[in-house]
């Protein structure tokens, strides 16, 4: 999947990452910086994803789409898609351009709107990434954890680099018996759960 990234996706990776770069280096205020994951968050994301079970792919927190883009390689391998969601406006908007640059459309569903409206009528998930704002990570782990396929994959970004924020949150996760969980000292640290 790594060896065949199309140069048309591989170029909109490249711009997204150098303004991602430029946006921390700016100080540009939080809600518009891209803050996506870095390329080797990315990596496990394609391989996780290619690996997951049977069932429906979702990520909530598009942003620009550049995570879209890694989960999508594996949604080519596979043939299958990804539903993302996304609540800024000037997020959807950047994210559709990614989408139409990087020729992936067929390979995604962008919703817009807020993630936590619709999760508990997705069904059959068998991959999930969470990169959202940390104050409703606890509340989106609830709604996908019970449609969760047997197998199924929960990814949640930010769990070291902002681990103090999600304490409660980790703490919980590591304790439900629905899943086995760890924390993969991967970018900034990302918590991978797989539902019994």
């Amino acid at each position: 999947m790594f060896q065949n990234i199309p140069s048309i996706v591989r170029n909109r990776m490249d711009e997204l990452e150098k303004a991602d770069a430029e946006d921390r280096q700016n100080d540009t205020p939080k809600l518009k910086r891209l803050r996506q994951i870095p390329p080797e968050s990315g990596k496990i994301l394609t391989i996780l994803a290619a690996s997951a079970p049977e069932g429906e792919f979702v990520e909530i927190g598009t942003s620009a789409g550049y995570s879209t883009l890694w989960i999508i390689l594996a949604c080519r391998y596979l043939g299958k898609t990804v539903k993302t969601y996304e609540i800024l406006p000037e997020k959807i908007k950047l994210a559709k351009e990614t989408f139409s640059l990087a020729r992936v459309s067929s390979y995604v569903e962008l919703i817009s709107g807020d993630a936590r409206d619709y999760l508990k009528d997705e069904k059959n998930i068998s991959f999930c990434f969470l990169d959202s704002e940390k104050e409703y990570y606890a509340e989106c782990y609830e709604l996908v954890i019970p449609n969760l396929v047997k197998g199924g994959l929960f990814i949640a970004d930010n769990c070291v680099s902002h681990e103090k924020d999600l304490k409660p949150f980790l703490k919980n996760t590591f304790a439900d018996s629905r899943v086995d969980s760890l924390i993969l000292p991967i970018g900034k640290g990302l918590l991978l759960s797989r539902k019994f």
